[in-house]
């Protein structure tokens, strides 16, 4: 068998009960589950809340000529206790709507974020932010753009959206990783895959 894959699969859950605790910005739910053993038989019927997010995607903007990045910087109420700041400093992401392509997603969000319009999208990854907890999953992807103009604030104001783009270097990017001032999962995952692929995608872009 291979070490890589499960020998369980969906049929190998049972969902005895589910539902909806609170619908609002998040939508949480209650179920009674179990599922089969490693080592046979079946768990005890377990309670579980489900964080119900559903998928996201992520953009790392990249200029190859001037060998920077564009990000954004917004508040985050996930970081309401973060003794530093709650500001998080981030890729340009956003929700996916039912039956949206993630490409189209991709261009609206840097367009409304950034005011950048990326070219020449290449996904990078698909990943569960949170598989404990959540269902969330995060599609992510990196454009080309001009970094030359980038800067200033937007955002949408019915959404409650107040963002700020930032240019870096990709050396100041990659630091900032290295030393934890960057520190959520989407930007450290595209960061370390711009520093395997970065002189492929300058040679390729420019």
């Amino acid at each position: 068998m291979n070490k890589l894959q499960s020998k369980f699969g969906i049929a190998d859950t049972e969902v005895i009960s589910r539902e909806i605790c609170h619908s609002g910005f998040l939508q949480l739910d209650r179920l009674q589950l179990r599922h089969k053993l490693f080592a046979g038989g079946w768990s005890k019927v377990m309670d579980r809340e489900l964080l119900v997010k559903g998928q996201a995607v992520g953009v790392l903007l990249f200029d190859p000529s001037r060998e920077e990045v564009v990000l954004v910087r917004q508040f985050r109420v996930g970081m309401i206790d973060e003794k530093h700041s709650p500001w998080l400093l981030e890729l340009v992401a956003g929700m996916v709507e039912e039956k949206e392509d993630l490409l189209e997603v991709a261009r609206r969000e840097a367009e409304e974020e950034s005011n950048c319009s990326p070219e020449n999208l290449i996904e990078i990854c698909s990943y569960y932010n949170s598989p404990g907890t959540s269902n969330e999953k995060l599609s992510l992807f990196c454009g080309q753009v001009d970094a030359g103009n980038a800067g200033g604030v937007f955002g949408l104001s019915e959404e409650h959206e107040d963002i700020q783009v930032v240019v870096l270097s990709v050396n100041a990017l990659f630091a900032a990783v290295d030393s934890g001032l960057i520190n959520n999962a989407m930007t450290i995952i595209a960061s370390q895959w711009l520093q395997l692929h970065k002189e492929e995608l300058v040679q390729r872009w420019n």
